[in-house]
């Protein structure tokens, strides 16, 4: 006997709703020894933040301030990652080398032109994350002198980026003052903090 489904009652649309978007919350507290997935943003539950590489640099700081994050990946029409552009990028001296170098204004700058582009990226394999502690994680960032890892999944020659470690995400969660643009002072006070060398 076919079972019988009443369809349910439709509504208006209420003026200018928004939306519900993935949200990862991350543990307040951790110390070193926190399993490093714990603090890891995951792509897998959080949406990623990009833009197309053809973009200006003013609209990739734009896509930063309303997204309240610090690194964007840098992407084709295919979704391919090109690369990552942060906001120390933007802010740095490398907008006034490509002008001296190429010419032009400020507004003319490309992601694509100061952008870190993805043969120059280190990344981090799931697999070594999956039994990482925050310490591993904290000296990795230590040892390469950067601000953010990103983490890739691997399914044969084929690679997804999977999530994200930021150092000053990290800094807040242990609690430590974080000194924008003053990697090597953050990474001191990390250690000054934990009492731990890295």
């Amino acid at each position: 006997m076919p079972q019988h489904y009443a369809p349910l009652p439709p509504h208006s649309l209420a003026k200018l709703p928004s939306f519900h978007r993935p949200v990862q919350v991350l543990p307040q507290n951790i110390n070193i020894s926190t399993p490093a997935i714990e603090v890891m943003t995951d792509l897998k539950k959080v949406m990623a933040f990009f833009i197309f590489f053809g973009r200006s640099i003013d609209a990739a700081k734009q896509r930063m301030a309303n997204n309240n994050v610090h690194l964007l990946l840098a992407i084709d029409e295919q979704n391919h990652v090109l690369g990552l552009i942060t906001a120390t990028d933007i802010h740095s001296e490398k907008p006034v080398q490509f002008i001296l170098k190429n010419g032009g204004k400020r507004e003319d700058i490309l992601v694509r032109d100061i952008m870190t582009s993805h043969d120059k990226l280190e990344v981090l394999y799931m697999d070594d994350v999956a039994s990482a502690k925050v310490g591993n994680i904290v000296a990795t960032l230590m040892r390469s002198g950067r601000q953010h890892a990103l983490v890739v999944d691997r399914e044969g020659d084929m690679e997804k980026v999977r999530g994200i470690f930021s150092l000053n995400q990290l800094a807040r969660q242990l609690g430590v003052q974080i000194h924008t643009h003053e990697v090597a002072r953050t990474f001191a006070e990390i250690q000054s903090h934990l009492g731990v060398t890295l």
